[in-house]
This record gives C-alpha cells, sequence and structure tokens, in this order.
C-alpha cells in the first residue's frame, strides 16, 4: 500500500526518474509505504563521489546486477535514496543534488527540509 504521494513542499510528487526506472515501487516515484524499511523517499541525482561513499558503505550502486533487472547507475543519473543514506552523505559531505519536488514528504521524519534545501536544484513549489 502507497501513502499519500505529496512532496517535502507539500504539492504534488513528481516524477524522479523512468530512465534507469527508480522508486521502491519501480513507478519512477519516490513513493514509500509500509513495506518500505529504507524510506526510499530522497529524488537524488548521482554523483561519483556519492557513487563511491554509497559502495564503501556496503550499496555498491554504480555495479550492473543483471540478475536483478539493474543496469547500475552513473554520475548524472536520477535515483530514489533511503531518507537515512542521504543524510548520512550529508555528515560525510558527499550528498548529491536532490529535487525538492520529487523528494516525498516521509523524508522530512529523518532530514530535515533545511539540509534538503542545501541541495536543492529546485526551490520553489511551483
Amino acid at each position: 500500500m502507497k501513502e499519500a504521494s505529496i512532496n517535502v513542499l507539500g504539492g504534488a510528487l513528481e516524477d524522479c526518474s523512468r530512465d534507469p526506472l527508480t522508486g521502491f515501487f519501480r513507478s519512477g516515484c519516490c513513493e514509500t509505504g509500509p513495506q518500505d524499511h529504507g524510506l526510499h523517499t530522497v529524488c537524488a541525482e548521482m554523483t561519483a563521489e556519492f557513487l563511491a561513499l554509497s559502495k564503501y558503505l556496503g550499496n555498491d550502486l554504480s555495479t550492473p546486477r543483471p540478475e536483478y533487472g539493474f543496469a547500475g547507475l552513473k554520475p548524472g543519473d536520477s535515483w530514489c535514496l533511503c531518507a537515512g543514506r542521504f543524510l548520512q552523505a550529508h555528515e560525510e559531505g558527499a550528498a548529491p543534488r536532490i529535487r525538492l519536488r520529487a523528494t516525498h514528504l516521509r523524508t522530512l521524519d529523518i532530514v530535515p527540509l533545511s539540509v534538503l534545501r542545501l541541495y536543492a536544484t529546485d526551490t520553489a513549489q511551483g
């Protein structure tokens, strides 16, 4: 069951990426629900620095995993990140840029809006 698709700015949640297809539900949106324990709600643009940090921390997002239908991410790809991993990347100085209008409201359970705004490529609801 999905939760209401509202972004951190209070508007309708926008798509994050359809190529590669992202989201916990592989809908292209950073939607969430009770079964999404990792809270994959932050729409982020991958960077080499973030991908290296994620791999170092045990979540290799850059290596293709064809057995899961996963081609691997590269810098410039948009992807729904776990809110906790985004906060960790912020604390490590390696957080990627994000799109607030495509970042789910539940992100605010973990990451303050003031922190999200530091990395936002979109700053106003429109």
